[in-house]
Order: C-alpha cells, then sequence, then structure tokens
C-alpha cells in the first residue's frame, strides 16, 4: 500500500491504458480521481476499484477545457487526499493525410493530447511540490518517432515528450518527478483506430505497471526521461 493516504489523478480513466493505471493506483493504495467525458464509463470502473477494496472518485471533464479542468481539481483538492501521484493519459488519435485534415480537427488532437496535459499538471504543481509528488506523462512511440498519416497526433506527442522534459528540469529542486511513458502498440480501442489492422504487443495492464513502477518503486533521479515501452 505505498501510496495509502495519497490521491492519483487519471486521466482518461474510463477505458483501456488509464483503466488499467486507475485499477493499479488503486491497489497500491492511492485514492484514485478517475477523470474522463464519459461518466457511466468512469462510474463503472469506479465500482471496480471498490469492489476490489479500493477507493475512486469520478470526475467528467474534458481535459481540452480549462476551465472545466480547475473545476474538478478544486473538488479533488477539498473532497480527497493531497495529491502526490498525477497521470496524463487523456488522448485522441486522427488518421487522415495531412491536406485533409481541417484545422478544427487538428486543434482537437493537440488541444486534448498537449494542452490537456498541461491544464491538468498546472492545476496540482502547488500540492505536488509539496508532497514531491510525480507527474508521468503517457505519450506514445509517435511521440518518439514519426506515422504516416497520424501527423497531429505525432505532433501532439512529441510535444508531450518535450514538456516532459522541460517541467522536468524546472520542477528538479522540488524533488518533483516528471517523466513520460511512450507505449508501442497496445491492445485498445485508440489503437485500431490509428492504426487499423495493426497487432497488439502488449496489454494495457503492460504500461500500467510500468506507471507504477515510476510513480512508486522509481529512484528520485529518474526524472526528465521517456520509458520506451516497445520493442
Amino acid at each position: 500500500m505505498r501510496l495509502a493516504g495519497t490521491t492519483a489523478v487519471v486521466t482518461g480513466a474510463s477505458r483501456g491504458i488509464g483503466r488499467a493505471i486507475a485499477l493499479r493506483l488503486a491497489a497500491a493504495g492511492a485514492e484514485v480521481a478517475l477523470w474522463a467525458r464519459d461518466r457511466q464509463a468512469l462510474d463503472a470502473v469506479a465500482a471496480e476499484i471498490a469492489k476490489a477494496g479500493g477507493k475512486a472518485a469520478a470526475f467528467e471533464c474534458d481535459v481540452s477545457d480549462p476551465a472545466a479542468v480547475e473545476r474538478a481539481a478544486a473538488h479533488v483538492r477539498t473532497a480527497m487526499p493531497e495529491v502526490r501521484t498525477i497521470v496524463n493519459n487523456a488522448g485522441a488519435v486522427l488518421r487522415k493525410a495531412t491536406a485533409e485534415i481541417d484545422d478544427a480537427e487538428w486543434r482537437r488532437v493537440m488541444a486534448i493530447n498537449l494542452d490537456g496535459t498541461f491544464h491538468v499538471t498546472r492545476a496540482f504543481l502547488v500540492q505536488l511540490t509539496r508532497t514531491g509528488g510525480r507527474i508521468i506523462n503517457i505519450a506514445s512511440r509517435a511521440g518518439r518517432e514519426g506515422t504516416a498519416l497520424l501527423a497531429p497526433y505525432c505532433a501532439a506527442k512529441h510535444a508531450v515528450v518535450g514538456f516532459t522534459r522541460s517541467l522536468a528540469e524546472e520542477l528538479r529542486t522540488a524533488k518533483v518527478c516528471v517523466n513520460a511513458v511512450c507505449p508501442g502498440s497496445v491492445d485498445t480501442a485508440m489503437l485500431r483506430e490509428g492504426l487499423p489492422g495493426a497487432r497488439p504487443e502488449m496489454t494495457p495492464d503492460d504500461i500500467a505497471r510500468t506507471v507504477l513502477f515510476l510513480a512508486t518503486d522509481a529512484p528520485d533521479a529518474l526524472t526528465g526521461t521517456c520509458v520506451d515501452v516497445f520493442g
């Protein structure tokens, strides 16, 4: 129960990787603030955690909306234990030729993947610097390499990696560790949307176990890095 008495905020927690991360962090003792846009799915994850003896609260929130993020963050700060762990997992993908992408489509992918990571992180920085917390950003192999027909997703995830590295240096003296996880092919709906026909190399729980290590056993010196989880 290494995270007992603390809160872990997990975005995109209603399914896939986010759900698996929430289950792992709850099993480690954290009270988990589950964030996503699908309230019904969030409630199902919260019930699953409660059935296993853990604690979780569901927050319907669009991380691309800074006002919505602040409202949800205010509830977490007042109703839950102090936040020690943030997992920025919410994401969106678009598979389309660049010449055919309109401004709204581009902005949506950037807003959820990149802006959301910034909004959520900013909302909890005061608590995290007080607790010596851990920020874990879910990037992607697409944040390390280029992939045809995924230009906005690749651009956003490359930016998440850059944000991770910069913030780690900024918070180094505060003893806040900031790292990114860059998964390859994971068996999720997003993979099937972004890369139809891809053969998943991993399950969501493979990524959740990596996140749990970064949230608990990873040394303080491990910060500003990208953990590549692909062969």
